[in-house]
């Protein structure tokens, strides 16, 4: 199945960088403000989906879904629960970080959220990558990146190891509460991460 571009309103400054991770087989949509980027990514929208509350709506209400202002999700996690519903296994989210700090956190978890219904999924901006790591996987993070950081965003993650870095750990933990791996540095062809228990977001930096 295709895979789902979630396009929100936050700043993008790297047009040609953000663009190199799209296809023209993906399927777009738009959030609201986000429409402002369709321009610069060059990649028209398969669904938009808003509020309207900070971008116009479009003339054309084919293929747009129209939300109350008053409601529960962002249109964001509005757009990411309407791909689930379509069964979409894979993710990129972008427009997404960046600006107010309660919108970057919400969509930040919206990755746990996809993670723990098995999808893949990645936030994308100008400066990094994001991706959530669950208990059970070994990842390989390939040298080219400046930095690296694990952070616990939900509970105790266990039976953490990282090899290949400035920083290796062995069997660690790591609690909401002390984040202490942030800007860790790759030292070989590439670092392993992996953990027993629990979840971590890997955040990847340019």
């Amino acid at each position: 199945m295709k895979r789902c571009v979630i396009i929100g309103g936050a700043e993008i400054k790297n047009y040609d960088l953000i663009k190199k991770y799209f296809s023209s087989e993906d399927f777009f949509i738009y959030c609201d403000c986000g429409l402002k980027h369709e321009k610069n990514l060059g990649f028209k929208p398969d669904l938009i989906i808003g509020d309207f509350d900070s971008h116009e709506k479009p003339e054309d209400l084919r293929n747009v879904i129209v939300l109350p202002v008053v409601k529960d999700d962002t249109d964001t996690i509005f757009a990411v629960k309407e791909a689930l519903r379509r069964g979409f296994e894979d993710f990129i989210l972008t427009g997404a970080t960046g600006g107010r700090q309660d919108h970057n956190l919400g969509n930040i978890y919206a990755l746990l959220m996809l993670a723990n219904r098995n999808k893949n999924a990645k936030i994308i901006d100008d400066y990094s990558e994001m991706k959530i790591i669950k208990a059970g996987e070994k990842i390989k993070i390939q040298r080219g990146w400046k930095f690296f950081s694990l952070l616990n965003i939900a509970g105790t993650a266990r039976g953490i190891s990282i090899s290949g870095a400035k920083y290796n750990l062995n069997d660690a933990e790591i609690t909401p509460e002390f984040q202490y791996g942030i800007s860790n540095e790759i030292s070989e062809d590439y670092a392993e991460v992996f953990l027993n228990e629990g979840t971590l977001l890997l955040i990847c930096i340019r």
